[in-house]
């Protein structure tokens, strides 16, 4: 929970970071060039270290249970330095051709566009070194039990962005692609102080032929290919989106980052605190235990996702322009990003179910699983991209994306079962269906107050108005319906109380 209302509070700072675009870029073709841009050095950085900080959990704790924590710290400093070397090489590749990859991202882009495009992304690649080393430093905090730090490295990120979007408008354009930069590093630089309390002592050790690192590698390489299959989705949507109309990607993104705000602040806090515990089950082969919190983080991250998203459904339109209607962003564009924001919802319980279980997976050594998955949803998602986006334009694309993402999560939780036997599925159905009753009941109230009442109230305060009142009328209705895991809820909230 400590966690949750930190991500909160971050999560806002990037509302504010996107909305300070969208008020001085608007949906434009220069904010299309700088989120290209952005999107091809989260790829590259994607390809790094998401894959190797995913193997790196599990291994770590293997280590420090079976060996010691000095081998752990140890493996640490080796995985470092090696993760510094394959950037240099990432880096140098991506300077060489980034015309290339500006056109295979974005196929639309042309003239000033491109050339914007092209530039923005050889300056903000270099930042790829800074979020590599903190990634990787986050993780190495999370096993040592310290998650608050590593929760608020948006802060001075967010921050940072939105100065420099700000000096980008009375200066240079090229500010934006510097500013990505900055805030990369000094979001390594927060971190410092929490690694000296833990105890990090970093050494230039650097051995290939580490036992654990050729361990690390066989994992690794299936989820990298996993990440590829998703980041080639990704381009794909990008691709689409600027053939459809200008401003396209512009929307897309907006839409995305709304969905990213619920995944962030509910999900991905559960899966943060989750993925290190369940780790060290599997480390001290306490199956029971590991089937008990997997099975309790899916009926928790079910109890708040699927509200939230049929409450962003009712009120897409309405969120869009109280958060980004404001300066260039015009009616066009609200409308665009709001039919996208909707469809991307359907799919908001699949994306978070498929982060808790491939944790799961990759937390058992398993990463292959979640690779074969990833790649049946990509190849669905890529041929309802060509689809829906024909008779549906850019909403298509979002949709397309849900229905692959609720497949995903179908499979994984299939295999999942077919792995480790039964972990808690139907109890976990059971609390989904209370929940989407409580959750449509809820959609229906809140639609009627924003459609048919407060209508001469300012725009903040009735939308502040709206989202409590849905929020009573949903908790009244799971404790009224017996969730189980509203009851802990409560009883958490009394323990607080009386203490």
């Amino acid at each position: 929970m400590v966690i949750m209302i930190i991500t909160i509070l971050s999560k806002v700072t990037g509302f504010l970071r996107d909305i300070t675009l969208s008020y001085f870029y608007g949906a434009s073709s220069i904010s299309d060039a700088y989120i290209v841009s952005i999107t091809i050095s989260s790829v590259l950085f994607s390809l790094i270290i998401a894959g190797i900080s995913t193997a790196y959990i599990p291994l770590y704790k293997n280590i420090e249970y079976n060996v010691s924590r000095f081998a752990a710290v140890k493996f640490t400093n080796n995985l470092i330095n090696i993760v510094l070397i394959i950037t240099t090489i990432i880096i140098i590749i991506g300077l060489t051709f980034s015309n290339l990859l500006v056109k295979v991202f974005a196929f639309g882009f042309d003239g000033d566009t491109l050339e914007v495009a092209v530039l923005f992304t050889r300056i903000g690649i270099v930042g790829i070194y800074f979020t590599s080393l903190t990634q990787l430093l986050v993780n190495y905090l999370q096993l040592n039990g310290k998650f608050v730090i590593p929760a608020m490295i948006g802060f001075p990120f967010n921050l940072i962005i939105i100065l420099s979007i700000y000096i980008s408008t009375h200066t240079d354009i090229i500010v934006l692609a510097i500013g990505s930069v900055l805030a990369a590093l000094f979001q390594l630089i927060f971190l410092f102080p929490s690694l000296s309390k833990a105890k990090f002592r970093y050494s230039t050790t650097v051995q290939f032929n580490d036992p654990h690192i050729k361990k690390m590698s066989f994992i690794v390489f299936p989820i990298m290919i996993g990440i590829s299959i998703d980041q080639i989705n990704l381009m794909i949507d990008k691709t689409l989106a600027s053939t459809i109309v200008e401003g396209g990607i512009s929307a897309l993104t907006y839409a995305s980052r709304l969905n990213d705000f619920v995944q962030g602040i509910f999900v991905l806090s559960f899966v943060t605190v989750m993925f290190p515990v369940i780790s060290n089950l599997v480390a001290q082969k306490n199956i029971a235990d590991f089937k008990n919190s997997i099975s309790g983080v899916i009926s928790s991250v079910v109890l708040v996702v699927v509200p939230a998203s049929v409450g962003i459904m009712v009120l897409s339109q309405p969120i869009i322009r109280l958060l980004f209607g404001h300066g260039n962003f015009d009616e066009q564009a609200i409308h665009m990003t709001s039919q996208a924001l909707f469809y991307y919802c359907v799919g908001m319980i699949g994306y978070a179910i498929r982060e808790v279980l491939n944790r799961t997976f990759y937390s058992l050594q398993d990463s292959k699983t979640p690779m074969f998955n990833a790649a049946l949803a990509v190849v669905l998602n890529i041929v309802l991209n060509f689809v829906l986006s024909h008779y549906m334009g850019l909403k298509g694309l979002a949709l397309a994306t849900s229905i692959s993402a609720l497949f995903c999560s179908f499979l994984l939780a299939l295999n999942l079962r077919k792995k480790i036997g039964p972990f808690g599925i139907k109890d976990n159905v059971i609390t989904f269906l209370k929940v989407i009753f409580a959750s449509c009941v809820m959609g229906i109230v809140i639609y009627a107050i924003e459609k048919y009442t407060l209508i001469s109230w300012n725009p903040l305060l009735k939308m502040s108005a709206i989202i409590i009142t849905g929020g009573l009328i949903y908790f009244l209705l799971i404790t009224t319906l017996k969730v189980k895991e509203s009851k802990l809820l409560i009883q958490f909230i009394r323990r607080k109380i009386h203490l």
